[in-house]
């Protein structure tokens, strides 16, 4: 059971590492412009273009990261070090979509698709990978 939870938080984060890589390399996938992505993808008003490309990649480093976390917390082992890594990445996640669902955010972040996408997609799934966060942090710690 234990690593199919980090299946289910691994494979969406992979998912979202492979689309911020091909961003910061210039693709404008899903959508046609980089005005259209920058509105699907960041919701900042007003914004025409993505944030720059090597902070996209560092971004894409991260999630993965964060993905292969998930991976590793499942060994049994009795390491605090790696359990309070995953209560911290669990930590993040659960902030961020959380925040989705504030006017404070949706302030931040008004441009449709985003705001839709944010609050159909992007903050349940954060929410999702948070809950599975934090099942494998309670395993590691029981």
């Amino acid at each position: 059971m234990i690593p199919g939870i980090a299946s289910l938080i691994f494979v969406p984060l992979l998912a979202i590492f492979f689309a911020h890589i091909m961003w910061a390399f210039g693709s404008t996938w899903p959508v046609a412009d980089e005005t259209a992505l920058t509105r699907t993808v960041t919701g900042m008003r007003n914004a025409s273009r993505m944030p720059p490309r090597i902070a996209t990649f560092f971004v894409a480093i991260g999630v993965f990261a964060a993905g292969i976390i998930a991976l590793m917390l499942t060994d049994p082992g009795r390491n605090a070090g790696l359990t309070a890594i995953g209560a911290l990445v669990g930590t993040v996640f659960l902030v961020r979509g959380v925040l989705g669902y504030t006017p404070k955010w949706r302030a931040f972040t008004p441009e449709e698709p985003f705001a839709t996408l944010d609050r159909r997609i992007y903050s349940p799934v954060c929410l999702f990978i948070a809950a599975g966060y934090a099942l494998l942090t309670i395993w590691r710690l029981i």
